[in-house]
């Protein structure tokens, strides 16, 4: 009986894990898309008006691969991603939640990819700045392995969800 708790608390507190981040993750997409607009109608603005903005447009488009990045984590916890299912629900119940397994082992090998990858790039480009602003690279990079470490979590949760069901 202990390890069925045990069990249960792991799956709950992946869970709970899983929304908190996902709530984070909402939020910070959420001011990112404002940014991305203030500073887009800023560029707009300033570049009929007066003196263009030198940092703007390279800001807007990093905001841009930030916020469809975060999209994506988020999407995947929804399970709102585009999906061709009429072939999943001709399956039994047993057999879809296999084909869904899958599915969903082939997204932990991507993101995992993502998340490695992302870092080595990360870490090898950190000497390199942008034009307009100066940063280092290292910090435009590691959106890369923080939005896929977050995707994967997400996946784990759906995984946990779809076998910890009584269906």
């Amino acid at each position: 009986m202990t390890s069925l708790n045990n069990k249960q608390d792991g799956v709950a507190l992946l869970h709970r894990l899983s929304d908190r981040i996902n709530a984070i993750t909402e939020g910070t997409l959420f001011v990112s898309l404002l940014v991305l607009v203030g500073v887009t109608f800023l560029q707009v603005v300033f570049r009929f008006f007066f003196t263009a903005l030198t940092w703007s447009e390279e800001l807007s488009s990093f905001l841009l691969v930030w916020v469809s990045l975060l999209g994506m984590a988020v999407g995947f916890k929804r399970g709102s991603h585009i999906a061709v299912t009429f072939l999943l629900e001709k399956l039994t119940l047993s057999a879809r939640k296999w084909v869904q397994l899958c599915i969903a082992l082939f997204g932990l090998t991507f993101f995992g990819i993502v998340v490695y990858f992302g870092w080595v790039m990360m870490n090898t480009e950190a000497t390199q700045v942008t034009p307009a602003m100066g940063l280092s690279m290292r910090w435009i990079y590691l959106m890369y392995p923080v939005t896929g470490a977050v995707t994967l979590l997400h996946i784990c949760d759906s995984i946990v969800t779809l076998f910890g069901r009584g269906n």
